[in-house]
């Protein structure tokens, strides 16, 4: 993307920097206990029901209070983004796009600030929480530009006697159904791309973290995006949620988040309503179940210092995460000699410890679903490590790594996606078995491979089925602009955040053909 450059993240080794993201989480915790009304054409509503938000690593503190949408405050945002609609369409492209870059740099002299109120709200340590606001200033600049650039149109061919014109005009309202894993990141990321593109956007958060939506709805209303342009609408997925994808006038929704959502959001948009005069698109974006394959000539410190990253940052809890890892049985016994006391040595505690590994889970839900799965793991496999629970704080939802043996690769552990920091070890003949076992799943999200074989990395290019492939280095971390985001298979539609195609999918081409040979004279 022309002149685009990716936000550089902090250095946590300079100690200003510690200082000054320590001083933010103090503000942050000065300020807890936000009222968020549902924002409708600029206006704040509230319903009469409040969906408490609270800190995952200390759940009797409450960072703040979000006014849950119902369908009858569906029915009215989106008949007010309907009316702005042709306005912002209208827009100069680079007009949009400036409003989008003032926000940008509004973001980035509050970036502290945001970081830390996703360390409080989703239980994010520090260093992935300031990664995710720098993602989610490079999504507001990187859309700006790509939006600029596809205002330009395509050539086409041209004959005498007529002109031949391909550009593109927006699909309409837009849904943005964002995920508590990222709330600011990919939040900055489905909203930007589609305001950048001419649609008007209605933000339903996930429940899990509604505070930092608003707060990031408002800086674009700061920036000088229209109120109606842009509405804030938390609620339940399955109120504020299932409305949104239903209204017959919303032409398209974004979505990250659980397999099952995503599958029925597809479904709905697939069946018009009888009044629809128009086919719904969707964008949705469904998790993994990623693996590493480990080749036998692999260098174990670079397998040891990915698979950490990879299956245990920010508590396992990304849909690229890394959650099976897939060795060659000439490295084994060597790599699980190491890999223990290496996840052994992680620190489970408050985020807000600049030291944490590992902080809490979101919510007590996802406690429950990867306790539970560890039992089961137990039982039917061998446990290599599981952090003893006096090593857990003893408040909030804390669960420690845990790495399983000899797992059966269909049963549940090893096929579905968990949330959290569970990994499955394998042990293969061969690197071309360990490739059939790594697709062996519903998902294509994210992979790794560890090798020194030109030809087995190109045998993994070739057959390795991710969106996002990642040779010797981790399977997380894609960077807008380098490593564009977005997997198949049950993990998506193909379509990839942050990278040149994702403004296609949220616009329609047009085709205008002038007959430009005279007729006539014109009248006076």
């Amino acid at each position: 993307m022309t002149g685009f450059q990716n936000e550089p993240l902090a250095d946590f080794s300079d100690a200003s920097q510690r200082t000054r993201f320590a001083g933010a989480l103090e503000q942050v915790r000065r300020e807890l206990g936000w009222k968020a009304p549902c924002v409708i054409g600029g206006q704040l509503v509230v319903t009469g029901r409040w969906l408490p938000s609270v800190n995952p690593a200390h759940p009797s503190l409450v960072v703040g209070q979000a006014a849950l949408a119902r369908p009858e405050e569906v029915d009215r945002a989106v008949a007010c983004a309907l009316r702005a609609q042709a306005r912002w369409a209208g827009m100069p492209v680079e007009a949009r796009a400036a409003l989008l870059q003032s926000a940008a740099s509004r973001l980035r002299q509050q970036r502290a600030w945001f970081a830390a109120l996703a360390v409080f709200e989703v239980g994010k340590p520090w260093r992935e929480a300031d990664a995710e606001v720098a993602e989610a200033i490079d999504f507001l600049d990187y859309y700006c530009a790509g939006a600029v650039e596809l205002a330009q149109g395509k050539a086409v061919n041209q004959q005498p006697g007529e002109s031949n014109r391909y550009h593109y005009v927006p699909r309409g309202v837009c849904a943005v159904i964002a995920p508590w894993n990222f709330p600011i990141g990919i939040l900055a990321g489905m909203a930007s791309a589609a305001l950048a593109a001419g649609n008007v956007v209605i933000v339903k958060p996930a429940e899990q973290s509604p505070i930092i939506a608003s707060h990031f709805v408002r800086l674009l209303h700061e920036a000088g995006v229209p109120e109606d342009v842009i509405q804030y609408l938390p609620g339940l997925g399955e109120e504020a949620g299932r409305a949104l994808v239903e209204d017959p006038r919303v032409a398209l929704v974004m979505f990250t988040g659980s397999k099952a959502v995503g599958l029925s959001i597809l479904r709905t948009v697939g069946h018009p309503a009888p009044t629809q005069r128009f086919l719904k698109h969707a964008v949705v974006e469904m998790g993994g179940k990623n693996a590493i394959v480990v080749d036998e000539d692999a260098d174990l410190d670079e397998v040891i210092h990915g698979v950490l990253a990879s299956a245990f940052g920010y508590q396992g809890q990304k849909c690229s995460a890394a959650s099976r890892l897939i060795v060659h049985a000439a490295l084994y016994d060597r790599l699980v000699e190491r890999l223990i006391p290496a996840v052994s040595g992680l620190r489970v505690c408050d985020p807000v410890e600049p030291r944490c590994d590992l902080g809490p889970l979101i919510d007590p839900e996802a406690l429950t679903r990867v306790t539970t799965a560890v039992t089961e793991a137990a039982v039917s496999s061998t446990c290599l490590y599981r952090a003893p629970a006096d090593r857990l704080p003893a408040e909030g939802y804390f669960a420690g790594p845990a790495l399983f043996a000899e797992v059966d690769p269909r049963s549940p552990v090893a096929q579905e996606e968990l949330f959290g920091p569970v990994v499955c070890l394998f042990r293969v003949r061969s690197f071309s078995e360990g490739l059939a076992l790594a697709n062996d799943t519903a998902y294509g999200l994210t992979g790794g491979v560890y090798s020194r074989s030109p030809s087995n990395l190109q045998e993994a290019i070739d057959a390795f089925q991710v969106g996002n492939l990642y040779l010797n280095r981790p399977i997380t971390g894609s960077i807008v602009g380098r490593q564009p985001f977005g997997g198949y298979k049950l993990s998506g539609l193909g379509t990839k955040a942050g990278g040149p195609d994702y403004l296609l999918q949220l616009v329609v081409p047009k085709t205008i053909c002038e007959n430009t040979a005279r007729h006539g004279i014109p009248l006076e």
